[in-house]
């Protein structure tokens, strides 16, 4: 798992920069880039306003556009992740939790965990 956990950690960095940034995503690409974090990236990048819509929604009072880029790109890579089938929901609840505590704060660990775990409840029901 620790390779793609580091492949995400990748796609994390490349989509926050992208959206911090504006430049397109590709021109982030440094060195060798693993497939699942370009697949992912590009995967996330994509789909930015599709995402943004599904957070939005089960965000009340939070909707992406208001959110931290850091609390942003998690939820995009969370939130594609769970559409491609690509892990189970724990994984990416978990995977999403963990990025959001390293590199923002317990709380917006705890607001990505909330809107996760209504948005894989609710696909659920």
């Amino acid at each position: 798992m620790s390779g793609r956990r580091a492949a995400r950690r990748t796609a994390f960095f490349l989509l926050y920069q992208w959206d911090l940034t504006g430049r397109p995503l590709g021109s982030l690409y440094e060195g060798d880039i693993d497939e699942y974090a370009q697949l992912l990236a590009e995967g996330v990048a994509q789909r930015a306003e599709e995402l943004d819509a599904i957070v939005s929604a089960a965000a009340d009072d939070w909707p992406a556009d208001r959110l931290g880029t850091v609390e942003r790109s998690v939820l995009r890579i969370a939130v594609h992740e769970l559409d491609a089938g690509l892990v189970p929901p724990e994984v990416a609840i978990d995977e999403a939790v963990r990025l959001a505590k390293r590199y923002a704060s317990e709380d917006a660990a705890r607001l990505v965990n909330g809107i996760l775990g209504r948005i894989v409840r609710e696909r659920a029901a």
